[in-house]
């Protein structure tokens, strides 16, 4: 039996990794899920598996970093859908360096789309929800938020920040039954895991007390669990999948 019977979900960065298994996993679940992201050809991808599954899909290329762009996007959602009952944050990016020789663009290029993106969806998404007085909003943080990275300053602040701003809205939205959670990552299956020379791999797996990488159906079934009705009771708090790495 699905657990998101009939939903209208909205995931930002479905085109690819985690995003796209996300999406995937609601509309296996009864989601209609709303899909966007900078580039269209990946997102159409994800709409074709989403529609073989007998899920209705909408696409539509988004810079999260502009709230135009942003509501634009919920608007042309509630209005073909009639509702919005579910968006997950997921768009993100990386531009690694060291502090010292971190340039202002890779500051703030970084936290614009990880932070700010997540602020101006969920800021658009909150406004319908609101009237319905129901819905569910998931940021997806990561493992670096909690415990830091060398030479991922920008990346660490801006998903630290998603956690703040996960507490803080759901003090200010639970009085109108909206929910507001984040899942935190760990080291998940990607290409970039799959290119790692082996020594280097062997010593971010002795890390993981579970000896493995998680992957995108771990993000994905954690999601889920948190838009159910088996988590009404949880909001402002954050799921750590890892592996057990923050024991």
């Amino acid at each position: 039996m699905a657990k998101l019977p009939e939903k209208i979900a909205v995931v930002t960065g479905a085109g690819s990794g985690i995003g796209q298994a996300i999406a995937l996993e609601l509309a296996r679940e009864g989601c209609t899920v709303a899909l966007c992201g900078r580039r269209i050809e990946p997102l159409q991808e994800t709409a074709r598996a989403i529609e073989a599954l007998g899920r209705t899909t909408h696409v539509g290329s988004v810079d999260v970093s502009r709230g135009d762009d942003v509501q634009r996007f919920i608007d042309e959602v509630v209005q073909r859908f009639g509702r919005l009952d579910l968006l997950v944050n997921n768009a993100g990016i990386t531009r690694d360096n060291l502090l010292i020789r971190m340039t202002e663009a890779q500051w703030d290029e970084v936290l614009a789309t990880n932070l700010k993106g997540a602020f101006l969806f969920s800021k658009a998404a909150a406004r319908p929800m609101m009237k319905q007085r129901s819905g569910c909003l998931i940021q997806i943080t990561s493992i670096i938020g909690l415990i830091g990275n060398a030479g991922q300053c920008n990346y660490a602040a801006s998903k630290a920040g998603l956690i703040a701003l996960t507490q803080s809205m759901a003090k200010e939205l639970a009085s109108r039954n909206i929910r507001v959670n984040a899942v935190a990552p760990g080291f998940i299956v990607s290409q970039m895991t799959d290119a790692l020379p082996d020594a280097l791999r062997d010593k971010m797996l002795a890390e993981i007390p579970l000896a493995r990488f998680g992957t995108g159906a771990d993000i994905a079934k954690a999601v889920v669990f948190l838009a159910s009705d088996d988590a009404s009771y949880v909001t402002g708090q954050v799921l750590s999948v890892n592996g057990g790495m923050t024991m």
